[in-house]
C-alpha cells in the first residue's frame, strides 16, 4: 500500500482510512476520487470474468480507424491515447482514468460464491463500503446492509441508487441526465422558446453527488469515532441535488409561480450571457449588474450609441428588452478578441471571462501559474497531463500518488497480504478465471484490432 504522505512527512487527513467500492459511471467513483486524494486506500471491486457495464468501457469498444473517422466529422466516439484502444482499451479510458487516480484495483466478482467470500473478508478490513448500483443489483448478491453489517459492525455502508431504497422507482435505472429531467433542471436549463434537447448534458447531479458523498462519508466517520457505530446512508441521485433547486421550489409554493425556462437569463442582470468573439466558434461570458457596469462595458467596447440608447437606459429597461439588447451586444462583440476584452472588461470592473474549450483550460497562464496540472505517467498510457487537487490546505500540501488502476493491477496484494489468502488459494482463482488482469476473449473479442 502507498502510504498517503504528501512529501513533507506529514500525513493527508484521511490516512489509515480504507473504502471498498463497487461503483459504475461517475456518481460513485467521484466519491471515493475526492477521499482517495486526501488519504483514503480506496480498493475498486470489479470483476475480469464479465463486463462491469458503464464503467471501464470494455462493452464498446471503437477501432482506431473509426475513432479518427469520427473525429474528422466531429463525433466523439472514444478517448482513448491518439485515439487507439491499443490492447487493453479498459484501462486507456480517459471517462474513467479522470477518476481511478490514487485507487486500488481487485478483481473480483461478488455474484460467484468465491467473489462474495472475498468480499465479505475485505469489509472486515475496511471502514466504508460505497455502492451506486440499482438497489436489486445488491440485493441479488446479498450484499445489503442487514448483511454486511453483521460482518463489520463498524462499517459504514453508502448506497447511491437513482431515486432511493424503496418506493415505486426503486429499481428504475437512471443516470444524472435522467435525474435532472425528473427534477425540473433540464427544463431549467433550456433557452427560451427551445426544447431542452438543445440544452445538452451536463451531468450536474453526478457532480453533486460527488461531492455530497464524500461529505456524508466524512461526518459518518466523525460520528462513528463518537459512538462507536457503523451505519448505511441512503443518498438518491435525485434527492441530493433536488435542494440544489430549492429556491425555485419555494418560489411556487410561496407565490405560486412556475419559473420559465432560463437558458442564461437571470433575474436581474442584463446583459447576462454568452456573446460572439473574433475567430470562429469563439464566445464570451459576460454579466451586467448595475448601470455604472453598463456604463464600463460600453466605454470598453466603444460602443457610444449603444450608451445612449434609451432602452437600455436602465437595468429595468435593459432586463426588460433582453432580446433586443442581447442582439445588439453581439455586434459590438463579434469583432473583439476574447481573451483581449476579458482583461479590458475586468480592468473596468465588468464580471466577464472568455468561454474555454478543453485546449483552452491546457494552456491558461492562471491554472498553470498555480500549478493546478500534473502530469501522471500510467503504464500503458504514458506520462499524459490531468486535472490536479481540487483544493488547497495552507498546511497540507498534496498532489495525486499513484497513477489509476489498471484492471486488478492491485489483485495479488489485496487477497494475500491484506486478506490473507495463501498463494495456492490465490492461483486457485486465477485459474478459474474469477482474478486477473483482463478480460478474456469471449467476452471482449479483440475486433478493433483486425
Amino acid at each position: 500500500m502507498t502510504s498517503s504522505k504528501n512529501g513533507t512527512g506529514r500525513p493527508l487527513p484521511l490516512e489509515g482510512i480504507r473504502i471498498a467500492e463497487v461503483t459504475v459511471v461517475w456518481a460513485g467513483p467521484h466519491v471515493t476520487q475526492l477521499l482517495g486524494e486526501w488519504g483514503a486506500d480506496v480498493i475498486r471491486v470489479e470483476p475480469v470474468n464479465k463486463i462491469q457495464p458503464y464503467s471501464r468501457g470494455g462493452e464498446r469498444v471503437t477501432s482506431q480507424e473509426v475513432a479518427i473517422s469520427a473525429a474528422a466529422a466531429g463525433q466523439l466516439t472514444s478517448a482513448y491515447p491518439d485515439l487507439d484502444p491499443g490492447d487493453d482499451p479498459w484501462n486507456r479510458s480517459s471517462a474513467f482514468n479522470a477518476h481511478a487516480r490514487n485507487k486500488r484495483s481487485m478483481a473480483c466478482d461478488i455474484t460467484s460464491p468465491e467473489g462474495r467470500e472475498a468480499f465479505l473478508r475485505l469489509l472486515t478490513k475496511v471502514d466504508v463500503l460505497i455502492e451506486n448500483n440499482v438497489p436489486e443489483t445488491i440485493e441479488r448478491a446479498n450484499l445489503t446492509w442487514d448483511v454486511v453489517k453483521e460482518v463489520n459492525p463498524r462499517l459504514i455502508m453508502v448506497r447511491m441508487p437513482a431515486y432511493g431504497l424503496n418506493g415505486p422507482y426503486k429499481n428504475y435505472r437512471g443516470f444524472g441526465t435522467h435525474v435532472e429531467g425528473m427534477i425540473g433542471h433540464h427544463l431549467l436549463r433550456s433557452y427560451p422558446d427551445e426544447s431542452p434537447e438543445h440544452t445538452g448534458d451536463a451531468f450536474t447531479a453526478d457532480a453533486i453527488a460527488g461531492v455530497m458523498g464524500a461529505f456524508a462519508i466524512a461526518s459518518a466517520l466523525r460520528s462513528r469515532a463518537r459512538t462507536g457505530l457503523g451505519q448505511q446512508i441512503e443518498m438518491p441521485l435525485a434527492e441530493s441535488f433536488l435542494p440544489i433547486l430549492g429556491e425555485y421550489l419555494l418560489d411556487f409554493t410561496m407565490n405560486g409561480r412556475s419559473t420559465p425556462q432560463q437558458g442564461n437569463l437571470h433575474p436581474s442582470h442584463a446583459p447576462h450571457g454568452i456573446y460572439p468573439t473574433s475567430g470562429h466558434d469563439q464566445w464570451i461570458a459576460i454579466d451586467v449588474g448595475t448601470d455604472e457596469e453598463w456604463r464600463a462595458l460600453c466605454s470598453v467596447l466603444g460602443a457610444d450609441a449603444l450608451a445612449a440608447d434609451p432602452r437600455f437606459a436602465t437595468t429595468t429597461k435593459r432586463h426588460r428588452d433582453s432580446v433586443a439588447l442581447d442582439r445588439a451586444l453581439a455586434e459590438c462583440t463579434r469583432e473583439q478578441d476574447k481573451e483581449v476584452l476579458f482583461h479590458a472588461l475586468q480592468a473596468a470592473g465588468v464580471c466577464a471571462a472568455p468561454v474555454h474549450d478543453e485546449l483552452d483550460a491546457l494552456q491558461s497562464e492562471h491554472l498553470n501559474a498555480r500549478g493546478f496540472f500534473e502530469t501522471v505517467d500510467m503504464e500503458g498510457v504514458g506520462p499524459r497531463v490531468y486535472p490536479g487537487i481540487m483544493t488547497h490546505w495552507k498546511h497540507t500540501p498534496n498532489h495525486i500518488r499513484r497513477p489509476p488502476a489498471r484492471l486488478g493491477e492491485h489483485s495479488h496484494e489485496i487477497y494475500v497480504d491484506l486478506l490473507g489468502y495463501s498463494e495456492a488459494e490465490y492461483d486457485a482463482l486465477v485459474a478459474k478465471g474469477l482474478v486477473g488482469d483482463t478480460y478474456p476473449e469471449s467476452l471482449v473479442p479483440r475486433h478493433w484490432k483486425r
